[in-house]
């Protein structure tokens, strides 16, 4: 069967969810979507507008390595996309220019979790061989898009098996709900789509068993429930399909040729179909992010990469947190004055970029041949692994450790990954390996946006980010209009 990749598709006036002003203020009342779903292929045609807006989060997770200590901003200069400076900084608002990125986060992530509650909300309709199949997908993407909103803002609205329709801002239905209660829902989607999800599926880029599993665990570890998150990580590490790439393998863990590999537990599909354009970025097919990374002006005479907008550039503090002798470095930064040295005819413009350290995010770089393309920023196909297998493994070292369970398993866990980048096992215990634990989640995930929400889920964000002020910068604010156009039902986050 043909991969997921190229069957996403924008199905708006199919299921009445047109591009909208606000979370609360999508499509209107349409007499034919209370009557859309009478076969099979109307689930089918629904969920895949639901898989969709996966796409749609390219931008979030550069957000979030931004807002963490692993990178700066970048850019062409200082007042380039200044919403992403703002986060940077930690002086982002409910208004302002911070709050155009924001915002958009907001609505994409409300319009996509209301794709899923469509499809719940007449799930009753009828019976076909794959409604189950299709039901559990609809909750992992729902899930996944909760967990989205409740990492970034904490206390959401939250509607179960029902969309938000106009005229509810103004219902204490769309109250903010305890984050408590989020994630609750988010608890038990998962464990339907893993309890009724095959780890393998016919189409690639559907979603797994295991990609709910590995999810799931996260969850449970976001917030402190180490037994829970321990025991669902473990079932996957022992008996689902995936293992790490060999050594010999790893370098080309995010080529295009080598997606969804082995090591991938859940990777978002993008393709170089031209479906969006800069004043509808929710419809795009293409990643995002990958033409924000890499050097202006760059020349790359070897043939590998092609120019990039400069942004999302590492700081010299994560490089130099990787060991002598760490097979990741080199696929994960790219030391632009050394690469050039090794690469005679290279070369870039060292000041047409804002905020540049010499270092760029190799994983999400333009390929060569990506200028070509009729909207470089618009069509790149490179995917997004969201859960990789290594992380799998440090999840469950983390729970094992910080929930007092095993330590010798923890350890295991851990030296896997780091046997897999050629440095040796560690013989820690207790705070030693939590230490270590934290250490090779930075350098084995830099680059994918995993950092920000480490830190803050396990309070060490203040300390490590700067500007950032505890008891506010945990969460970001509600964006201004969204409260506006609650008439007050919205409330904001504490310090905004």
């Amino acid at each position: 069967m043909k991969n997921l990749k190229y069957l996403y598709v924008l199905l708006i006036s199919l299921i009445v969810l047109a591009c909208s002003d606000s979370f609360v203020d999508v499509a209107s009342e349409d007499e034919n979507s209370e009557d859309f779903f009478k076969s099979e292929e109307d689930y089918q045609l629904a969920l895949v507008a639901a898989y969709d807006y996966l796409q749609a989060t390219s931008k979030f997770f550069q957000y979030a390595e931004i807002a963490s200590d692993n990178t700066l901003c970048g850019g062409e200069s200082a007042t380039d996309s200044p919403y992403i400076q703002e986060i940077d900084d930690m002086i982002h608002t409910p208004i302002g220019q911070s709050n155009g990125g924001l915002r958009t986060m907001w609505q994409w992530m409300y319009e996509a979790v209301n794709r899923c509650n469509y499809i719940m909300e007449f799930q009753d309709n009828l019976d076909f061989p794959n409604k189950t199949s299709v039901i559990a997908q609809t909750r992992f993407l729902r899930a996944y898009f909760n967990f989205i909103l409740v990492k970034w803002w904490g206390d959401v609205p939250m509607l179960v098996d029902k969309r938000i329709r106009y005229g509810d801002q103004f219902k204490d239905e769309v109250k903010r709900k305890p984050k408590t209660e989020v994630y609750a829902l988010i608890e038990a989607d998962l464990q339907f789509a893993a309890a009724n999800l095959p780890y393998v599926q016919s189409e690639t880029g559907r979603v797994t068993k295991g990609a709910a599993q590995a999810l799931l665990g996260k969850v449970y570890l976001f917030q402190d429930k180490f037994d829970e998150s321990a025991a669902v990580l473990e079932d996957l590490i022992n008996n689902g399909p995936h293992r790490l790439l060999t050594s010999e393998e790893y370098p080309n863990m995010f080529e295009r040729d080598w997606e969804n590999n082995i090591e991938s537990v859940f990777e978002i599909q993008y393709s170089d179909v031209d479906g969006g354009s800069y004043d509808c970025f929710q419809c795009l097919e293409g990643n995002y992010t990958v033409f924000f990374n890499g050097p202006r002006e760059f020349v790359d005479a070897s043939g590998k990469f092609d120019a990039g907008y400069s942004f999302n550039v590492p700081t010299q503090e994560v490089v130099d947190a990787f060991e002598d002798g760490d097979l990741r470095y080199e696929t994960s930064i790219l030391d632009i004055e050394q690469y050039i040295a090794d690469n005679p005819g290279s070369s870039y413009n060292e000041n047409a970029g804002y905020e540049q350290t010499g270092y760029f995010n190799r994983k999400l770089m333009a390929r060569k041949g990506d200028l070509d393309r009729s909207d470089p920023a618009l069509t790149n196909p490179d995917n997004y692994r969201a859960i990789r297998f290594a992380d799998v493994l440090l999840m469950a070292a983390e729970a094992l450790n910080r929930g007092g369970i095993d330590d010798t398993r923890a350890q295991n866990y851990l030296n896997q990954v780091r046997n897999r980048a050629l440095l040796p096992s560690v013989a820690t215990t207790g705070t030693n390996l939590l230490n270590d634990i934290y250490k090779e989640r930075r350098v084995e995930l830099v680059g994918e946006g995993h950092r920000f929400f480490d830190l803050v889920r396990t309070g060490r964000a203040a300390q490590e980010i700067d500007g950032f002020v505890a008891g506010k910068h945990e969460v970001f604010p509600i964006p201004i209009e969204e409260i506006n156009l609650s008439g007050g039902i919205l409330t904001q986050n504490p310090g905004y």
